[in-house]
């Protein structure tokens, strides 16, 4: 009997995915494309208005991924609050130019998640 040995492995960085996928014999073109599609990112985001919060949990869905909002989110009130933003690389990177899309507050989101995106190797 063939067993196929399936296990979690760990990719914390993109080097690393870049490498595992470069491991298993895959065209050399395709890992660029790929890398950034296996690295899961988690990034907190503070004092986003709840309105802002609803627009980009719905774009972020859109692109397959997710956002933890705040339960109170739904009531429209102008607070404030942290959210937690869920995707790939390639999804976050994705986000950015959908929110740059919509009015000035989520413009300047976006050009503080595109900083920190420049930072992930």
């Amino acid at each position: 009997m063939i067993t196929h040995n399936p296990r979690f492995i760990s990719i914390d960085s993109l080097e690393e995915a870049r490498r595992n996928i470069q491991e298993i014999g895959s065209d050399q073109k395709s890992v660029e494309i790929m890398a950034p599609k296996a690295l899961l990112k988690v990034i907190k985001l503070e004092n986003v208005v709840l309105q802002d919060a609803i627009i980009i949990k719905q774009d972020m869905l859109s692109l397959g991924g997710e956002v933890a909002i705040p339960q109170q989110a739904f009531e429209l009130k102008e607070q404030q609050a942290a959210i937690l933003v869920m995707g790939t690389i390639t999804q976050l990177r994705e986000l950015v130019v959908k929110i740059q899309r919509h009015y000035s507050r989520l413009q300047a989101l976006a050009s503080e998640l595109s900083v920190l995106l420049l930072k992930i190797r």
